[in-house]
Order: structure tokens, then C-alpha cells, then sequence
């Protein structure tokens, strides 16, 4: 089975003085996390769309998705405290509702990346069924610099960077296994899912994303996102 997981835990602290996480800010006439649901629904494949979101915001989000989707694919779980534990959180729904079997893979999206394409979410669902874990990327534009303390230390070479992107898919079996080889150490600093993967020495594939596929983060990234709807509207 493939399953997708909307994961709308964040507490949307970059966006700044807003009445709510950044995921319930409306966009054109919808709310962000609706939009981006929406897309998920389309795919008749998935099994289930799971939306992660916090304790506080569970009510919330569920009267949202009863207003504006009527899919009964969609339902709503508590977060965790980061990311990957949110993450986990949906695996553990998973296993506990629908059992695991071998090839049972999971797409996982951000919450507040509304402008994801049928063709990002087919790219994925197409290359988890032959490989471990998948990252959508989009070559970067700029040039990398590492550093620490406001000292460079490296620059790479650009040919070889990307940006990450989601949806992150993985065969759901393969993720938890790694998930538990990892020290409380290696947990704490995780910032990206298909790292859990890397450090566990599985293979990651990447595919093609788009740079209209943003992430809204802050108030910049809304005006931005705002011009795109309301662009595509006078289309």
C-alpha cells in the first residue's frame, strides 16, 4: 500500500506575530494545509492521507478538512515534539491501523508546500517502489558556502549541490528500521528525514522537483505565495 503524510506539526515561529501556525494562514480563499491537501486527494493510489499536526490544533484542523475536503481517505493525528517525531508518529498510526507488509511505502509532504505538482507526487510514488528512500531536489542556484561563526570553511562545488525539497518517500519498513539503529545523539540533530536513511547506509534516490514548489515559511515566502494564486486566478 502507499500512504501520504501531511506533516503540519510546526509551530510557525519565522512567520513572526500571527494568530496561528503558519500551515492555518489562509491563502487566496483557502488555508494553506487545504491546498495542499487538496492535491493529495487527486491521487487515487493513496491508501490514506494522514495530517500530522499539534496536540492543540487537532479540532481545528479536522473542522477545516470537514468544511473544504470530502475525502474519508483523510484523517487527523497528534504530533511530536520535532520533526521526525512526527514523522514517526504517522508511521506507528500506520502500522497500528493498517498492518505493515514489505512494500508498503510512505510519501511524506510539508505541510506548507501548497504548489506540489501531480508530477512531483508520481515521481515519488513511481521511484519508492524501487528504492529505499527518495528526496525531491532542485539543482541550486546559488553557490554553497559552509561555514561556522562567520567563517567559511568550504565551498563546494555547484554542480554537485541541490535543495531539498518534499515529498521525502520511503519504504516504511526500511524507514523505522533505521530510525531505530540511531543514538538519542544522531536523533536530537536530524533536521531531514532522508538523512535518518543515509546514516543508516541505505541509498537515497533523488528526483526532480520545481522551484515553484516553495515552502512558506516566512512573511516574504506568503506575499510571494499570494502573488501566485493571485496570478493564477486572473489566468
Amino acid at each position: 500500500m502507499i500512504y501520504a503524510q501531511i506533516l503540519a506539526g510546526g509551530k510557525g515561529t519565522r512567520m513572526g506575530n500571527t494568530p496561528m501556525p503558519k500551515q492555518f494562514l489562509p491563502l487566496g480563499k483557502e488555508p494553506i494545509l487545504i491546498q495542499t491537501i487538496e492535491k493529495f486527494v487527486l491521487e487515487e493510489r493513496f491508501k490514506a492521507i494522514i495530517v500530522v499536526c499539534p496536540a492543540d490544533w487537532v479540532t481545528h484542523t479536522e473542522d477545516l478538512i470537514h468544511k473544504y475536503v470530502t475525502d474519508s481517505r483523510v484523517v487527523v493525528i497528534t504530533g511530536g515534539a520535532e520533526r521526525n517525531d512526527t514523522l514517526m508518529n504517522g508511521i506507528a498510526y500506520i502500522e497500528k491501523t493498517f498492518g505493515l507488509n514489505d512494500d508498503d511505502a510512505v510519501v511524506t509532504h510539508d505541510a506548507v508546500r501548497p504548489f506540489i505538482t501531480k508530477r512531483i507526487i508520481d515521481d515519488n510514488i513511481n521511484a519508492v517502489m524501487h528504492h529505499a528512500a527518495v528526496d525531491t531536489v532542485v539543482p541550486a542556484i546559488d553557490t554553497i558556502v559552509r561555514g561556522e561563526k562567520d567563517q567559511a570553511s568550504e565551498i563546494p562545488i555547484r554542480e554537485y549541490m541541490y535543495q531539498g525539497q518534499t515529498p521525502q518517500s520511503f519504504n516504511i519498513k526500511c524507514l523505522k528500521k533505521a530510525f531505530n539503529q540511531l543514538t538519542n545523539a544522531q536523533k536530537a540533530v536530524l533536521s531531514d528525514s532522508c538523512k535518518i536513511c543515509l546514516l543508516a547506509g541505505e541509498e537515497v534516490h533523488m528526483v526532480r522537483g520545481e522551484v515553484s514548489n516553495i515552502k512558506i515559511t516566512t512573511p516574504y515566502d506568503l506575499k510571494i505565495a499570494q502573488a501566485i494564486v493571485e496570478k493564477r486566478v486572473i489566468i
